[in-house]
């Protein structure tokens, strides 16, 4: 079984027009014939059934939180994520130079890789085929997801869920300052206490980088 057919299965949908699912792995890096078009129809298609599903599971929650949300379900990280759970990166067709630099694992290759593929996936079979699929991706994720964590910062969700697991609260660290005084960009790592687990992350503030690491570190919490 080869690299595509592995991904079709880790999907569990079985395509009925191979060449939809091969188009939606090949990177515009490639050539004409890329999958920036299916990219467009599943980032569409993710964000509609996860507000649908948030919007069932939440019937109390106002506007603000659903989008709250759902922004965090679908953003790059999370698809990334999801996308490398599914092995996605090794089927990707990328060209000579996104290959030597290791497109394969980026996180916005391989967002846009899964956002294509669920795209295939609708033209393939349909859309209430398309939900399943998503659904079944995300119902993790979805499981998670609480409504009254959503209004809360990323450094307040971390600090609440480390102490939870009665564990130390983490250490941010300004690793650097870059850029002239009216246009800073600040680099921070957020470090656990209790085991050798580090994010970094970037902002145009102290505060913004913090919440940004802290962020990457409940992902990595969360799911690992």
């Amino acid at each position: 079984m080869n690299t595509v057919q592995r991904l079709a299965q880790a999907l569990g949908h079985r395509f009925n027009h191979q060449e939809l699912l091969i188009q939606a792995l090949t990177h515009r890096s490639v050539g004409a014939a890329n999958n920036e078009r299916l990219e467009f129809l599943g980032d569409a298609l993710i964000g509609f059934v996860i507000a649908e599903a948030l919007w069932k599971r939440f019937p109390k929650a106002d506007e603000g939180t659903l989008s709250r949300m759902r922004a965090s379900l679908v953003k790059r990280e999370s698809l990334a994520r999801l996308a490398r759970d599914l092995k996605l990166g090794e089927a990707l067709r990328l060209g000579a130079g996104e290959l030597r630099t290791g497109g394969h694992a980026r996180d916005s290759i391989l967002a846009d890789g899964l956002e294509a593929v669920l795209g295939a996936v609708y033209f393939d079979a349909g859309f209430e085929q398309a939900r399943t699929v998503v659904l079944t991706l995300f119902a993790a994720r979805l499981e998670q997801t609480d409504a009254e964590r959503a209004g809360k910062d990323p450094k307040t969700r971390l600090q609440e869920c480390l102490q939870s697991y009665k564990r130390p609260l983490p250490d941010y660290l300004v690793l650097s300052i870059d850029g002239d005084q009216h246009d800073q960009t600040f680099t921070v790592s957020c470090q656990l206490q209790d085991a050798d687990v580090t994010t970094r992350a970037t902002g145009t503030s102290r505060r913004r980088a913090e919440q940004a690491a802290a962020a990457l570190m409940l992902e990595h919490i969360q799911y690992g």
